[in-house]
């Protein structure tokens, strides 16, 4: 219970704020297969809830696009959706589909609504939720990771859709790895859809990646059609610049009357999440409200600022404010990591974290 506060001020909680850097948690293969369904950030998105750039009539032309495919994937499965065992085992093998492409590839840059796309059809998509699945390609091999290779076809075999968000061209093994395993899907009847990053020296705008993506999945290109999204960063348009870092002392106190909050210093969190797998990032913040984090820098190597990434993704899709002390978000990365192979996903990462702290002003106390 909090504690009573003089009049016109807020009750501050009693409770000490978490640290993340306390946290080691350990996440259950079943966890990762329940979890692949759109984050929190889009439970609610739909394809009508997409606003289109009017600037920009290949969002409008996705959109219907999209909507289309949604409605050819009803009834194909629809006998196959009884009681699943959780490997897929004793289940019905999903039925051969029709020819022509069983696969959307989204091509656009990042903050163009990608994400907000692809789950609109994991939403729009006539299936139980049991029967569609959603993740990252990070999630997407961690599973194969837990699972074996060929518990994961069972798994997924079934499925009516798999999404995947991110899919990473930056990692060849990987690549080839998920590559392999949506050809044993595409076989078993699913329908795919996917989102990637850029190529390493793919530079340029770091903006379209169909060509690369078609190229390095190989034989199963035929399967998928690309949607160019044009368009700049929605998460930037129209909305003012990210605000300033606050001090230590407005970013400790609001971290201390924010019920849930967790506080720790930037260095310390970058130095534990190379201790945790990034599997487990999304289970790093459970129940956290808000990250308030003092003393940001330059994050000092590629190793770190591409954990630094996927913390910034799971906090993102869980729609977390980050409320932070130092340099602002857009000084994270050196000069030379913007412009080498991960570009995009640093800026990306910026994008995001910049979204966070708009979404932490109100934290802070002006009086």
């Amino acid at each position: 219970m909090s504690s009573s506060s003089s009049a016109g001020e807020s009750p501050i909680a009693e409770a000490t704020p978490l640290s993340l850097c306390s946290r080691e948690p350990r996440v259950p293969a079943d966890r990762l297969v329940a979890e692949m369904v759109p984050p929190p950030r889009f439970d609610s998105v739909r394809f009508g809830t997409y606003i289109p750039d009017p600037n920009q009539p290949s969002q409008t032309e996705a959109v219907h696009v999209l909507e289309s495919f949604a409605a050819g994937l009803g009834g194909a499965q629809a006998a196959g959706s009884g009681r699943r065992g959780f490997f897929g085992l004793g289940r019905p093998k999903a039925p051969k589909t029709p020819a022509g492409p069983r696969g959307v590839y989204l091509d656009g840059g990042y903050g163009v609504g990608k994400t907000h796309l692809l789950a609109s059809l994991w939403h729009a998509t006539p299936a139980e939720p049991s029967l569609k699945a959603f993740g990252t390609f990070v999630e997407l091999t961690n599973l194969v990771g837990a699972l074996g290779f060929q518990q994961t076809v069972q798994t997924l075999s079934g499925h009516r859709l798999l999404c995947i968000d991110e899919f990473e061209l930056d990692d060849p093994g990987d690549t080839v790895l998920v590559s392999t395993l949506l050809g044993k899907l595409v076989d078993a009847g699913v329908a795919l859809a996917a989102t990637s990053n850029t190529l390493p020296g793919k530079l340029g705008e770091g903006r379209f990646a169909a060509a690369d993506f078609l190229r390095e999945i190989q034989g199963l290109s035929a399967h998928f059609r690309p949607l160019r999204i044009d368009g700049e960063d929605y998460r930037h348009r129209g909305l003012p610049e990210a605000p300033a870092p606050f001090d230590d002392e407005q970013v400790t106190r609001a971290a201390q009357e924010t019920a849930g909050a967790s506080l720790d210093d930037f260095p310390r969190l970058l130095e534990h999440l190379a201790r945790v797998h990034p599997s487990r990032y999304g289970a790093l913040t459970d129940g956290v409200t808000a990250v308030c984090l003092t003393d940001v820098r330059p994050v000092p190597d590629q190793s770190t600022a591409l954990r630094l990434v996927v913390l910034a993704d799971r906090l993102y899709d869980r729609e977390v404010p980050v409320l932070a002390s130092g340099l602002p978000f857009d000084q994270l990365f050196s000069e030379e990591m913007l412009k080498g192979g991960y570009r995009k996903k640093y800026f990306r990462a910026i994008s995001r974290l910049t979204a966070l702290a708009r979404d932490a002003k109100d934290l802070v106390r002006t009086a």
